[in-house]
């Protein structure tokens, strides 16, 4: 995935940048020059635009091939936030706005500016719906889809989008959310996180239409997909190697035992999460899967570690807490809104109070002081969670 923004510091002087006749080429247009940095899941270079003939700066983002979609969640979601801590976009390889909608939805006693947000957000993903209810992931800024639609983790984030809207609003947006989250439920995927984000949608839209039998199939067939814990005590989980947002594999489980009532299902979701919160913690603080995944025999702590990992599991903590009721959860949450202010591997904050982003990831030592679209909604989305859990432990 690559995606492109204008240069203002760190510019290149003259002759710094690539000449028409240098070989590396990115889509289409964008001449790579010199290496300005990397980190944060990607390398960032000084190109030219040979087709607008100006400078740029150019994200090359390598492509994971257990996870596809990941290469490009904060591409389009950057072009659509307007944010300080944020820097424009001229174009992306991919993108996902999902999160944006999850986060501004639900977002208590909303202003005007998270209305419009919303809405601008919800809009976005009307148009990624293809008529089969499966979702396109990459668009340009003019407006045309680059990529065919599929069912990959962008389709269940859309759907976890969708149902959080139809569950949390009211009028045009819940009913127009309602009607394109049906559509969706249509659709299966072959990979087990698509199917976890999308039976969030779809516990999300049975809190709206009880019993709706598409919503109930979709959380039948998740349930089918995901699995359980591992058999080896040692191991409890259903893959050899921890890799992305692992926690909303249980949370999708216990979201699938509520509306199923499948004790089973709740019981190996909290025993997975239980021990995931145990892997990713170190002493009194998070230590959470780096960007390359982690496995048995692998040094830890891991780097870089990246704040959607932290999110998801504070997403997953609050929903345990929802079911359960066990102060434990909030604990964890609390811990997970923590991370972002320093209580980390590093002792580093993620979060910047002065532009209100959050960094990209934890290195050794250092933080990536980029403040991606990504990360800035993981901040907010574990922030949003983390009053909520105060609110629980002064009531």
């Amino acid at each position: 995935m690559h995606s492109t923004q204008p240069l203002s510091r760190a510019r290149p002087q003259a002759g710094e940048l690539a000449s028409p006749a240098s070989e590396a080429c990115v889509l289409g247009r964008y001449r790579l020059g010199r290496r300005l940095g990397a980190g944060g899941f990607g390398t960032v270079w000084a190109a030219w635009d040979e087709r607008l003939e100006r400078e740029v700066a150019v994200k090359v983002v390598p492509r994971d091939a257990q996870d596809p979609p990941r290469a490009a969640r904060e591409g389009f979601a950057a072009a659509r936030l307007n944010h300080p801590g944020i820097v424009a976009l001229y174009e992306v390889g991919e993108d996902d706005v999902a999160r944006g909608l999850v986060v501004t939805s639900r977002q208590p006693e909303p202003s005007d500016v998270v209305r419009d947000l919303t809405a601008t957000y919800l809009r976005f993903t009307l148009s990624a719906q293809d008529d089969d209810g499966r979702f396109h992931n990459r668009r340009s800024v003019g407006g045309r889809w680059q990529d065919a639609a599929g069912a990959g983790d962008h389709w269940g984030r859309a759907l976890w989008a969708l149902g959080t809207a139809a569950a949390s609003t009211q009028g045009d947006v819940r009913t127009t959310a309602l009607a394109a989250a049906a559509k969706g439920f249509q659709v299966r995927s072959p990979h087990p996180r698509a199917m976890a984000y999308a039976a969030l949608g779809a516990f999300e839209v049975l809190r709206v239409r009880p019993g709706d039998p598409a919503a109930r199939s979709l959380l039948a067939d998740a349930r089918i997909l995901i699995g359980g814990p591992g058999k080896d005590p040692s191991w409890l989980w259903p893959a050899p190697r921890l890799t992305y947002a692992n926690a909303v594999l249980p949370e999708a489980l216990l979201v699938i035992g509520s509306a199923l009532d499948d004790q089973v299902a709740v019981r190996d979701g909290l025993t997975m999460l239980t021990w995931l919160l145990e892997q990713e913690t170190r002493g009194d603080h998070l230590s959470v899967t780096p960007a390359g995944g982690w496995q048995r025999g692998e040094p830890r702590p891991g780097f870089d570690q990246q704040p959607i990992e932290v999110t998801a599991l504070a997403e997953a903590c609050w929903r345990a807490f929802g079911l359960t009721g066990d102060g434990q959860w909030l604990t964890a949450l609390e811990r997970c809104v923590a991370w972002f202010l320093g209580a980390n591997d590093c002792g580093l904050d993620l979060y910047d109070p002065v532009s209100g982003g959050g960094r990209d990831g934890l290195h050794v030592e250092r933080v990536n002081e980029n403040q991606g679209a990504e990360s800035t909604l993981a901040v907010l989305a574990t922030f949003q969670l983390g009053r909520h859990a105060a609110a629980e432990l002064v009531g």
